[in-house]
């Protein structure tokens, strides 16, 4: 079929190329809108109680105050005539401006809870649209600025959303003009030459935008993420240059041993294209498996990723053979003079690669130093603790952390920490008992339909483990029987999130690790090798993960990289293991099916993962390089969990393909001797009969230039 499709593309590569274009206008159309149809959030756990008391604090209470401007007297106190003038004055505004409600303010009841210790600032609190991040902006600036005798700051909740999503924006612009450039040299190392190398970034970006119209529409559809664009640009970008690379060595490697365009085309597509739909299928299952979470953050992320996959596999198949077809030698433009004295050079093969592998088959001992490195690295997550982001993922020169700061410190009882209690029923006891409890500042009432809402000001922070704990101790009150307590807020929808994850995450493993075996079984023929694949690649995920406690939770480079360190952000973390063990599968498919290649041609054990090593290990270490270069970027982002997603998923990928391809591997393999190919009786029939495999050297490139290529290639 891949033979067919390939001579296909070879006989109409213009008209592709015409298609492509105009796909990739319709594309660009449809993803210019995606910004506008992305919300913020998506934490909140559907139908928990948390997210059952928001929606009830919403419809029955007009939302609780997610919008905190602070109003500071420049001179005196906040009661003088000026200041108190300036903060009436924004009170009216406030209240009567359509799309703040529930304006509660200093002025002109003078609450003393709303009035800092200091006596020099004041509070008013609103609610407002926090998804909205135009309306959000706009209200911003209209109220947020110095007026004669005050300076007005804002924070909430609302406010920490809108400032990270923009500086989401901003970083994501800094990361990209970082990545592609520095790609683009690389790949012009890489390849040899400038023509070459513009193929896998064309593809790449094509991913990205490709993605982004994606998103776009399902916006319209369902909530999606704003922090999906991470996931779109980095893994766009990194997919279209693996795969684009593995589809111009292999084309390179046909041409240089004296095929035809046409032949080295067609072939390219039917054994390069086949590992590329293989990898793509294991990469987008391993992102699927976030649709087992509810929170649309998390879900998001599985759309993107889904969908850049599937767009990067499609534009490597399509776009690549009809450029090759079209540049023809020309391709070749610009080679460097070096690369010129390599190409001949037959697959591509890296001896370096092949003698580290015969080194380590012939004293699997040697692989144990970088075995103890890998599990000191993961250690660290011994100790993490999770939580779900807030300002301090800001820098801490961001407004609204600012902001946030000023509220724990000058105001007795931060607004933005409250918890909200609602009760419907008779509330007896329940105010008294609040009031009672440690860490409880002072509790607000209000009545509307039969409910009570009591919300809780308290002197912890939100996502701190004693809120934690506070939450648990409110739900955990007598009430009497047939009434009903919710707790919402910040900290308990943080205690909802963690319990939903922790819950849903054996299922996504579950799944995850179910789709590798069978894939990786039907694939090889093997038992032991999906079950190595499967502990190597954990072992390297766990090793980058437990870096990241170290790095981020534990604090050190906090310093040079600029951030606070604070808990693990939950949601993103099992974004990160799910994308790197995607990342993995990909090395883990072009290494084996080399292996397995040779192995079925005749070669032993020793001589199958030697060679299988040289030939693939430059391909893999220069797509590793690529990769995580453009994740790396992310390193220079202001906000701290797309610094711990960036640094983390380059970390993975250098670590799966320098230590556990280079060394574990070739370990293992040794260690399983003859078992490393067997599988039972019973599963030997079932690979026979639906096995995805192809086994056999490549067909002379002259045979391949007068019959259609069938399937006997080497699945690189």
């Amino acid at each position: 079929m891949l033979g067919t499709f390939g001579s296909a593309v070879h006989r109409r590569a213009k008209l592709v190329l015409v298609l492509t274009a105009l796909a990739v206008a319709v594309m660009g159309v449809l993803g210019a809108g995606a910004f506008g149809q992305l919300k913020s959030g998506g934490f909140d756990v559907p139908g928990a109680p948390s997210t059952r008391a928001a929606h009830i604090v919403d419809t029955t209470f007009n939302g609780g105050s997610d919008l905190v401007l602070v109003v500071k007297a420049k001179a005196g106190s906040i009661d003088g005539a000026a200041p108190a003038a300036a903060g009436a004055a924004l009170t009216r505004a406030l209240s009567a401006d359509p799309d703040v409600r529930d304006v509660t303010s200093y002025w002109p009841g003078h609450d003393a809870a709303l009035k800092s210790r200091d006596g020099a600032s004041a509070m008013i609190l609103g609610n407002v649209d926090s998804d909205n991040k135009e309306l959000v902006g706009r209200v911003l600036g209209t109220y947020v600025h110095d007026s004669g005798a005050v300076t007005v700051r804002a924070g909430g909740k609302a406010v920490v959303n809108h400032d990270v999503s923009s500086q989401v924006v901003k970083d994501l612009g800094l990361a990209e003009g970082i990545a592609v450039p520095v790609t683009l040299v690389l790949l012009v190392l890489a390849f040899g030459g400038l023509v070459a190398a513009m193929l896998p970034l064309a593809v790449g970006l094509v991913a990205a935008l490709g993605t982004f119209a994606e998103l776009a529409v399902l916006g319209r559809l369902t909530n999606v993420s704003v922090y999906a664009v991470n996931l779109t640009t980095a893994l766009g970008l990194a997919l279209g240059v693996d795969y684009a690379l593995l589809m111009v060595a292999r084309y390179r490697e046909l041409t240089a041993r004296g095929a035809d365009s046409r032949t080295a085309v067609v072939t390219t597509v039917r054994t390069a294209g086949r590992t590329i739909l293989f990898s793509a299928a294991t990469v987008a299952a391993a992102l699927a498996a976030m649709l087992v979470f509810p929170l649309f953050f998390l879900r998001s992320f599985a759309y993107a990723g889904i969908g850049v996959v599937a767009v990067a596999a499609i534009s490597a198949l399509v776009i690549v053979p009809a450029l090759l077809t079209v540049l023809g030698k020309r391709v070749e433009v610009g080679r460097l003079p070096w690369s010129r004295r390599r190409q001949g050079r037959s697959d591509g093969e890296a001896p370096f690669w092949g003698r580290l592998a015969g080194a380590v088959m012939r004293r699997p001992v040697l692989a144990l130093a970088p075995l103890a490195l890998l599990l000191a690295m993961a250690s660290p997550l011994l100790h993490a603790v999770f939580g779900t982001p807030d300002e301090q993922v800001l820098p801490t020169s961001a407004p609204a952390r600012q902001t946030a700061e000023q509220l724990r410190t000058d105001f007795p009882g931060d607004q933005a920490t409250s918890l909200q209690v609602v009760v419907k029923g008779d509330p007896a006891a329940l105010p008294g008992r609040l009031t009672a409890m440690p860490h409880v500042v002072r509790v607000q009432d209000a009545d509307a339909a039969g409910t009570h809402l009591y919300t809780v000001y308290t002197d912890l922070g939100s996502h701190s483990s004693a809120a934690q704990h506070l939450v648990g101790d409110i739900r955990a009150l007598p009430v009497p029987h047939g009434d009903t307590v919710l707790v919402g807020g910040d900290a308990a929808a943080l205690v909802d999130a963690k319990q939903t994850i922790g819950d849903r995450l054996p299922y996504a493993a579950g799944l995850v690790g179910l789709t590798t075996l069978v894939v990786l079984f039907l694939f090889t023929g093997s038992v032991a090798q999906p079950l190595r694949a499967l502990v190597l690649n954990l072992l390297g995920i766990s090793a980058s993960a437990g870096t990241m406690v170290w790095i981020f939770q534990d604090g050190h480079l906090a310093s040079w990289l600029g951030f606070t360190p604070r808990p693990m952000d939950t949601a993103m973390t099992v974004l990160l293991c799910c994308i790197t063990f995607g990342l993995s599968m990909d090395y883990e498919i072009f290494l084996t099916s080399r292996i397995k290649e040779l192995h079925d041609a005749g070669a032993d054990r020793t001589a199958a993962v030697t060679e299988g090593l040289a030939r693939t290990g430059r391909i893999v270490s220069t797509a590793a390089g690529l990769l995580a270069v453009t994740f790396f970027a992310f390193g220079t982002a202001s906000v701290s969990f797309l610094q711990m997603f960036g640094i983390g998923c380059g970390l993975a990928i250098l670590v799966d393909a320098l230590l556990i391809r280079g060394v574990l591997v070739p370990a293992s393999m040794r260690l399983l001797g003859r078992h490393a190919w067997t599988a039972p009786r019973v599963l030997r029939r079932l690979h026979d009969r639906v096995g995805l495999s192809e086994s056999g050297s490549d067909p002379d490139p002259e045979q391949e230039a007068s019959a259609e290529p069938v399937g006997a290639g080497a699945g690189r």
